[in-house]
This record gives C-alpha cells, structure tokens and sequence, in this order.
C-alpha cells in the first residue's frame, strides 16, 4: 500500500507538468498566429504605402510641370504687359504730336474719322440686311414645307442656294409625258404653293420650265424650248387664275435642257432634269436703296 501511493506521488507531478507544456505550446502557437497575421497585414500597408508614395510622386512631378508652364505663361504675360506699355506711351507721344498740328490737318483727321464710321455704319446696315433676308428665307421655306406636307422628295425639292429660295416640282407630278397640260393632281400643290405666296404680297418669282436631252417636236412646239416655256406658262396662268397670285409679281421662262440638275446619261437622271422651278426672286431694290447718299 504505501509503495502504491508513493508510485502515486512521483507520477501526479510529471502529469502536471505535462499539461503546462501543452498549454504554453498551444498559446504560443496562437500567439505565433497572430503575429503573422499581424506581420502580413503590416506587409499590405508597406505596399499600399508605396504605391502612395509613387502616386504623390507622379502628382508631385505632374505639379511641377504645370507650375514651370505658368510661370512661362506669366513670363509670356508680362512681356506683353511690357509691350503694351511701350505701345501706349507711343501712343500718347503721338497724340501730342496731333496738338501742334494746323488747324487743317485737325480737320482733314477729323472728317477722316467721321467716313470711316459712316462706312462702319453702312457695313453694319448691309449685314443687317443680308441677316433679315436670310431669316425670311428660312421662315418661307418651313412655311413651304409645313404646307406642302409629306410629298416624296423626289417630287418636291425646297431649299436655300446662295441668298435664293428654289421649289423644285418634278415633271412626272405636273405633266404627262410630252405634254404641257397641269394636271388636275398638280393643282392640289400648286395650290399649296400659291397659298403660302400670296401671304408674302411683296416676293416676285419667277416659273423655269426644264426639260432633259431627248429630242422632242410635236405640232406647234419646234423642241426642247418651246415645250419647257410652254410648261411654265401653264403653270403660271394657273397661278394666276385660279389661286389669285399678282401677275405683275411672276415671271415665266424655259430653259430647256441647258441647264440639268445631272448628266442625262440615264433614265434616272433625265427624270430629274425634267422639272419645273419656281425661283423665288431676291429684292433687291433693299440693297440697291442702302446704296444711295443719305439725305442730310
């Protein structure tokens, strides 16, 4: 019994010390484990520090540049300045060169000055005039298409070209082929037209009859002339009788295939060339009336 207990006694201590050991590994493997994870999060913010780094150096270099290109632009500024200074003293020498100028020559400036800006002026009222034509150019136009409607384009053509508003009526909407009678379909347009001119009592316009290359003789009419005149006299007399538009405000011509909106080489583009335009005509009585001396 007694050696028993003894054998108790010698083995309790080692247990024991045996459990401390394990305790202290484990604790200093965590501890371990957190050190490296301490260590590569340590790790993460060197490298984000770096690139900080490097990015700071880029703003810093980028910096630089622009302050060396300011301080060249106020170098630049300040030679100006410097220039504009020595310019304005020049200036004002010259200004008191004038007060020991004739009496004459004071005036002969003076009168100078007073031309340029009379022309000034007279500039001023010519542009004013070409940007007031231009803008009721434009509003007839939208007034012409919004009237007209949704015809096809290549039945109807409305467009501005240098300063004059053209309406380009293809032949097939108007005539029959070789014939110089308006159709009862073409009125409805012609119509329309008419509505939108006889809102504008002041525009005067002019009827072309155009033809393509083919040529062409039946009965009275010789060719291409007489049948592109008498398609443009039609027109006209219906503008005249049956819409109201002031004769004294057209005009009627032909001009046959001279003048071709393409080559009429094919089918397509002799279809083209025969057509009938109404020209819109400039008033140019506006002009020639800021031409003329002022009354004083």
């Amino acid at each position: 019994m007694k050696a028993k207990n003894f054998f108790t006694l010698l083995v309790l201590p080692l247990v024991f010390i045996s459990c401390v050991s394990s305790k202290k590994f484990k604790k200093s493997q965590a501890d371990y484990a957190q050190l490296q994870t301490k260590y590569t999060q340590l790790q993460g913010d060197l490298s984000t520090c770096h690139n900080d780094r490097n990015e700071l150096s880029r703003q810093r270099e980028k910096l630089e540049e622009q302050n060396a290109a300011l301080v060249a632009k106020i170098a630049d500024m300040n030679r100006q300045i410097d220039f504009l200074k020595e310019n304005n003293t020049t200036v004002l020498k010259q200004l008191q060169d004038l007060a020991v100028l004739s009496t004459s020559q004071a005036e002969s400036i003076k009168k100078s000055l007073e031309n340029i800006g009379a022309k000034d002026a007279y500039i001023q009222d010519l542009q004013s005039a070409l940007s007031r034509k231009d803008s009721l150019n434009l509003a007839l136009v939208m007034n012409l298409k919004g009237a007209i409607g949704n015809l096809a384009d290549e039945d109807i053509n409305i467009k501005v070209d240098k300063g004059v508003v053209y309406i380009d009526i293809s032949d097939k909407l108007l005539f029959k082929t070789g014939k110089y009678e308006v159709t009862p379909q073409a009125k409805t347009v012609l119509g329309k037209v008419a509505t939108v001119l006889k809102s504008q009592p002041d525009i005067e316009f002019m009827v072309e009859g155009h033809t393509d290359n083919v040529p062409y003789r039946s009965g009275v009419l010789l060719d291409n002339w007489d049948l592109s005149v008498k398609r443009a006299t039609s027109v006209v007399r219906i503008l005249q009788s049956e819409y109201g538009l002031d004769p004294k405000k057209m005009a009627a011509a032909g001009r046959g295939e001279y003048n071709p909106l393409a080559d009429n080489s094919t089918a397509e583009n002799r279809q083209a060339n025969r057509r009938t335009r109404i020209v819109i005509l400039p008033q140019l009585d506006q002009f020639f009336k800021l031409l003329e001396p002022k009354k004083t």
